[in-house]
């Protein structure tokens, strides 16, 4: 196996390191900023119908609003990590905030569906600079022995943050009206305007080569047609000729990144290499399948949450917040555990409880069970996706020397990205295609129109049971019970792919996750010690 090329940059730094007070700092300036993003990715879920009002907008127009913040973020991460190395940490951070500010404002404030989405591109823009930043100011600034735990701090906002924004962001929707739900993000964003200002440290790489443009703009390519591909599939069908057209040129763009990063080795983008060690490939495969799974109960429990027991937005919302919480406090207790039985360990232990938790919803739900049925599953899943997910992290920047951990970052929030769309369009299709196939049994005796509708989904369904009649109490057991189908189909599939996930870090999981190398003397040690 040929050996990666040492780090060809170096660190530029103030005199003398942050003390305690000030770490603390930092972490919680990048930790408001991290949650800024996070929040806005979720947010505006829970008001795609006032969405529609607003504007006068259809649903694939709402649907736009709310994907394009996600695929110019998925789309930039790469390359705004790497030229935020070489610029500044600190500098990319305050002008990311900048621009994600001013784009929240102007969201908060749009009058048509055209600034939205303008606006919300900007946004994506904005975000794009301020996340791999937020994790590499961690890992360029903590020392080795206080690293994982702030990893830990990260990966749990990152983890739960989502839950949580989305759940204020109801509440704001609920208590006031959907353009209220961008003060959070403004309200984040100016704290850690402050904080960043007043904390954290310059930072930046120097480097003989110049700057991988061909690189970037493959990985920019090849992130666009493949997330586009996993939004819009379900919409436009996965044989829609755009859908075609976006896999082809996004798997063209993959190959043509690895042909071109391999022809420039020494100064790529990323080291493509890198992914023979198990740290990298490994901590990558674990994030791509715990956050797809993540986002994929999403898909499943809301519509039980609303449809199935007849909660509001607010209150189903609320219900996920047991997973987030226990996701927030497993992650900041990871390291400490890492660092006494080990990464790969933690990393299995933390699978083993996240395939449990998808078991037992999947064998525990039902209509009559209500929400207790699905709690015990929800509380093993975030014990379990906050064990798996910060070693992971660790091992992901552990991968790549201190010149490049933008990349490295990046690459982490690339592959949360890509895990999220995948996970919600596979375990949703999965939904989908078992609710129709089980309610078809179900409907006999139900008018024709009726019944069409019940077909679309569980939502249809009981919206036409309050025009069915005498047949309303049939269809919505035969929706609710077709439903419950569908979920177990779909949890059992999440399962197996839990349990492949496991054995695979079981057999093949990093050696070590040491903190983030710092030069070539130690980039050296750590590669020949894996």
């Amino acid at each position: 196996m040929s050996t990666p090329q040492p780090p060809h940059a170096a660190p530029v730094r103030g005199e003398g390191g942050p003390d305690a007070r000030q770490l603390r700092t930092v972490l919680i300036a990048v930790s408001l900023a991290l949650m800024s993003v996070i929040a806005s990715v979720s947010g505006l879920n829970v008001a795609q119908t006032h969405l529609a009002v607003e504007f006068g907008a259809s649903q694939n127009t709402v649907l736009w609003i709310i994907n394009i913040y996600t695929l110019a973020l998925a789309a930039l991460l790469l390359p705004l990590g790497a030229i935020g190395d070489r610029l500044g940490r600190k500098p990319m951070l305050l002008a990311g905030l900048g621009v994600f500010g001013v784009a929240t404002v102007v969201s908060a404030l749009a009058p048509t569906a055209e600034v939205m989405i303008a606006a919300r591109v900007a946004g994506g823009i904005g975000a794009a600079m301020i996340m791999p930043i937020t994790l590499a100011v961690i890992t360029s600034t903590f020392p080795a022995e206080q690293r994982g735990k702030a990893i830990g701090v990260w990966t749990g906002v990152a983890g739960g943050g989502g839950i949580l924004g989305m759940f204020l962001s109801a509440l704001l929707v609920d208590v006031a009206s959907w353009r209220w739900l961008f003060a959070l993000p403004v309200a984040l964003i100016l704290a850690a305007l402050a904080l960043t200002a007043k904390a954290v440290p310059h930072s930046r790489e120097t480097s003989a080569h110049r700057f991988d443009t061909v690189g970037a703009l493959l990985s920019t390519l090849a992130v666009t047609g493949l997330i586009f591909v996993l939004q819009e599939g379900p919409e436009r069908g996965w044989t829609a000729p755009v859908t075609l057209i976006s896999l082809a040129v996004g798997l063209l763009a993959v190959l043509g990144f690895v042909a071109w990063e391999l022809h420039r080795r020494d100064s790529a983008l990323l080291d493509v290499r890198l992914f023979r060690e198990r740290g990298l490939s490994g901590g990558s495969i674990t994030l791509l399948v715990v956050f797809g799974v993540q986002a994929g109960i999403g898909v499943v429990l809301f519509p039980f949450f609303q449809a199935v027991l007849g909660w509001s937005g607010l209150l189903s919302t609320a219900a996920m917040m047991p997973m987030a919480v226990m996701m927030m406090v497993t992650s900041g207790l990871a390291p400490r555990l890492a660092a006494g039985i080990g990464s790969r360990i933690t990393m299995a232990a933390g699978i083993a409880l996240g395939g449990l938790g998808l078991g037992l919803m999947a064998l525990l739900v039902s209509v009559e069970g209500g929400y207790l049925s699905v709690l015990p599953g929800l509380l093993a899943m975030g014990v379990g996706m906050g064990l798996s997910m910060t070693p992971s992290t660790t091992a992901i920047t552990a991968s790549l020397p201190r010149a490049e951990q933008g990349v490295a970052s990046a690459l982490n929030d690339v592959t949360r990205e890509f895990g999220t769309a995948l996970g919600v369009a596979l375990l949703g299709a999965l939904l989908a295609n078992g609710y129709r196939g089980a309610i078809d049994n179900r409907l006999q005796g139900i008018p024709e129109g009726t019944a069409d509708t019940a077909r679309e989904g569980v939502a249809n369904a009981v919206e036409a049971a309050g025009t069915a009649g005498p047949h309303a109490p049939d269809l919505l057991h035969a929706a609710q019970q077709s439903f419950v189908d569908g979920w177990q189909q779909s949890l059992w599939a999440g399962t197996a792919v839990m349990g492949a996930l496991l054995v695979h870090i079981v057999f093949r999981g990093p050696k070590n996750t040491a903190p983030a190398v710092t030069d070539e003397a130690e980039a050296a040690e750590t590669l020949a010690a894996r």
